[in-house]
């Protein structure tokens, strides 16, 4: 009897007490439930505070079955941060880089104009590249064309092509534009290693180089004549900082972006990519000099590397110490050199 009696009273307490604090439960519930559709008003989706602890890679209960390179990352907060340098320094100052350097290149042809020969073609003309020289020349050229476009337009497109021919065919041009950029990366490659082979022998610096340096080439001021040899100082410039240094740089980080399955982490693959887009920039900046130069900058150089050969006069008046050594070996059209030019072939090559 006692017993069923105290069983009752349980009961009703317990009855009583849930009458009491049930309201106050659900009223939480009901404010929590408010909160949370405010919350998705103002900042949908927003659950920052639970990334937050998955950023910080804390918690122990963050594992996968997925076993390889970074498959237990699951935010890498670096790659905000090369988000951050590539969206910005690399592609605010490579951009504004390559505007000004084909702004002032622009400028000098406007108030310069080409470079011309003093004297008139002789006609005689002399052998200056070979067929393979120029087979090399030209496939390293054309790939370096097609990877500086796709490369330009992947990296300031959005900037640039998007507000001018929309989202569809921007669209469009990226997609091709990255896929011609893989497959004539490994290309460009070994052109560059081809063309490091073929043009290495007549590229090593001389004494008489720093005049050149010095004087600018003739391109300014009175355009003064200045010798030198098959390849003056300027182009052994380009031959060892852009097409061996950045050419060297661009296709091994460019291997790296291109071939992701050779256990490289994302961490290696960005700052291969800020370092593919600083070289690349710069390499262009200095192949626009390098162009300009080769095509209508200087009087028949175009048509040098076209046909492989150039006259008599050209050779005299753009690298004088070659045209002497192939005339001293009766190589040259117009004989043996004469003995001031002689003299200062030696000279030069003493300085």
């Amino acid at each position: 009897m006692h017993g069923n009696r105290a069983l009752r009273w349980v009961m009703w307490l317990s009855i009583a007490l849930v009458a009491v604090l049930l309201p106050q439960f659900s009223l939480g519930a009901e404010d929590l439930a408010k909160q949370q559709a405010e919350r998705q008003i103002t900042q949908p989706l927003n659950n920052a505070p639970l990334w937050r602890e998955v950023r910080k890679g804390e918690n122990p209960y963050q594992t996968t079955q997925v076993r390889g390179v970074e498959t237990n990352i699951l935010i890498q907060t670096e790659g905000q941060i090369w988000r951050e340098i590539r969206n910005g320094p690399v592609t605010i100052y490579g951009g504004w880089l390559l505007i000004v350097v084909a702004a002032l290149i622009g400028l000098y042809y406007y108030t310069k104009g080409a470079l011309t020969l003093r004297d008139k073609p002789t006609g005689r003309m002399i052998q200056r590249f070979s067929t393979w020289e120029r087979t090399v020349h030209w496939s390293t050229a054309i790939s370096f064309a097609i990877l500086a476009v796709t490369g330009v337009i992947m990296l300031f497109g959005r900037y640039v092509v998007l507000p001018v021919l929309g989202y569809s065919v921007f669209s469009w041009l990226a997609i091709v534009s990255k896929n011609l950029h893989n497959f004539v990366g490994p290309l460009f490659a070994v052109c560059t290693v081809l063309m490091f082979v073929t043009f290495v022998k007549d590229n090593v610096p001389k004494a008489h180089d720093w005049i050149w340096v010095k004087k600018l080439g003739g391109f300014l001021g009175s355009r003064e004549h200045v010798p030198s040899g098959r390849f003056n100082a300027g182009e052994k410039v380009w031959f060892w900082i852009a097409m061996t240094l950045f050419g060297i740089v661009s296709a091994v980080t460019g291997f790296i972006l291109d071939f992701p399955n050779f256990a490289q982490g994302r961490g290696i693959m960005q700052l291969a990519n800020i370092v593919h887009d600083v070289s690349a920039a710069l390499f262009i900046t200095m192949a626009l000099g390098h162009i300009y130069v080769g095509t209508i900058g200087v009087e028949g150089a175009y048509e040098t590397m076209r046909t492989g050969m150039t006259d008599e006069t050209w050779a005299k008046e753009h690298h004088e110490y070659w045209y002497n050594e192939l005339a001293s070996h009766g190589r040259a059209p117009g004989g043996t050199p004469s003995a001031a030019a002689a003299s200062s072939m030696k000279e030069g090559w003493r300085i």
